[in-house]
């Protein structure tokens, strides 16, 4: 029976674990994320019978891992390139990281992995306006930031 229950909770850590690390770490960086999600998975083994019903795992996930990790808030961290001829913006890793939480969240989940405007809502707990909101306001700030006109490529 318990090799029954590791086998299927083997299964269900393989369906989520990516899209939450992915969010987890464009969250709050490399490092805090990833321990945000081994504290989320470490949660869904001790409750496994009931994470594994739930409609949204990797959204009741994303906010377990942000409740455990909540004491120790750090601006998240972005190693700069050593490529001399980036494949973009060399500004764009420090203006990220001056952007607020939720607005860099929508930014890199939208623009950086290609989420839909609803996974990114649903993950976040708002509406899909709200996002648009995040996007819009992160974006302007970005463009300020790297002196970018709207319009350009």
């Amino acid at each position: 029976m318990e090799a029954d229950n590791g086998r299927v909770f083997r299964a269900f850590v393989e369906r989520v674990e990516p899209g939450l690390r992915r969010a987890l770490v464009a969250s709050f960086g490399y490092e805090r994320g990833g321990e945000a999600v081994a504290e989320a998975l470490a949660y869904a083994w001790q409750h496994r019978d009931h994470v594994q019903t739930i409609e949204n795992p990797i959204a009741y996930l994303y906010r377990v891992g942000q409740s455990k990790t909540r004491g120790r808030r750090v601006r998240a961290t972005y190693d700069l390139p050593v490529d001399p001829e980036p494949l973009y913006e060399p500004g764009l890793a420090a203006a990220m990281s001056s952007l607020a939480e939720k607005q860099r969240i929508a930014v890199f989940l939208v623009h950086g992995l290609g989420w839909t405007h609803s996974e990114v809502a649903e993950l976040m707990g708002v509406r899909r306006t709200t996002v648009q909101k995040h996007l819009d306001r992160g974006l302007a700030r970005l463009r300020r930031m790297l002196a970018v006109e709207e319009g350009a490529p």
